[in-house]
């Protein structure tokens, strides 16, 4: 005879019946290794540079912030619910996102305790060593979402055109970083949040020891004359987070910033702001930095 079981059996027997383990993964974080779901199917970034990343990983976000200001990124979020800003999460609509794993970084790093109430959340800012945290993130969100073969390949690549840029540059003498904010000027040293791209291309400061503070050291037209740099590298801060003002060749313009050795020898490098500023060290903004650098050199 044929039995069928009651709803009340069957929901006990789901209840005592054992569950399979979810497989993890151990990944490096800034905050040191984190133990996580591996695979996670669904994932919100506030991270600028990991989302990035991820998605030259082949990975598509479910949540990220409202106004994402690298365009390539725009797109690739296109269809990511809007859970808040880099510097405040829209705790609610995260919640209701019910991501499996939030990842904050850089400007939007002091939110991880907050993106914790709702899911795993992970910090994944960058050291001083912009290029060697690069690769780690790399090869942790290769681990993370089990892409390991993409992630050596794009490593491999990263190395490569690092070392094209080096063959570029070799030989070419000085550079100055220079930041504008509307009026305002700012320089960048080997030690500074841009110190990286001394690094990867083997140039030398115009002048060693500048002050490696957040917000660089505050410097006029007569400063950069003094320094007469072969090279002059300039990241405009309000093109980058979409400000109307003042553009950074009008606040370069002068007399003094013209009788230059990089100026003169049309050697000045408007470094694309949103790459180098906002989404600093995620791969695909790397990858751009680095080919307009090589292509300025070989040129």
């Amino acid at each position: 005879m044929r039995r069928i079981a009651s709803p009340a059996l069957l929901a006990t027997a789901l209840m005592t019946a054992p569950v399979a383990a979810l497989a993890q993964v151990t990944v490096d974080t800034a905050q040191g290794p984190v133990t996580l779901q591996d695979n996670p199917d669904s994932v919100a970034v506030y991270d600028m540079a990991a989302l990035d990343t991820i998605t030259a990983l082949g990975v598509t976000p479910t949540g990220s912030i409202d106004n994402i200001l690298v365009p390539a990124l725009r797109d690739a979020a296109a269809g990511a619910t809007p859970v808040g800003t880099l510097f405040e999460p829209d705790l609610e609509a995260l919640a209701g996102l019910a991501p499996d794993l939030v990842i904050v970084g850089g400007r939007s790093s002091t939110q991880l305790a907050a993106a914790s109430q709702v899911a795993p959340a992970i910090d994944m800012t960058f050291g001083p060593d912009l290029l060697a945290d690069a690769r780690a993130r790399i090869d942790a969100y290769g681990a993370l979402f089990a892409k390991t073969a993409q992630a050596e390949e794009m490593t491999a690549t990263l190395d490569a055109r690092l070392a094209d840029l080096r063959a570029a540059a070799d030989g070419q003498g000085t550079a100055l970083i220079v930041m504008t904010n509307g009026p305002k000027m700012s320089a960048y040293g080997a030690g500074s949040r841009f110190g990286w791209i001394f690094d990867a291309t083997g140039l030398e400061e115009a002048v060693p020891g500048l002050d490696d503070a957040t917000h660089g050291q505050a410097i006029s037209h007569e400063f950069i004359a003094q320094a007469d740099p072969d090279w002059l590298l300039v990241v405009d801060r309000g093109a980058a987070i979409g400000e109307d003002g003042q553009g950074a060749m009008e606040t370069l313009r002068s007399d003094l910033v013209a009788g230059t050795t990089a100026w003169t020898q049309d050697q000045v490098i408007q470094l694309d702001p949103a790459a180098t500023y906002i989404s600093a060290g995620g791969y695909g903004s790397t990858m751009a930095v680095l080919d307009q650098l090589t292509q300025a050199f070989a040129d």
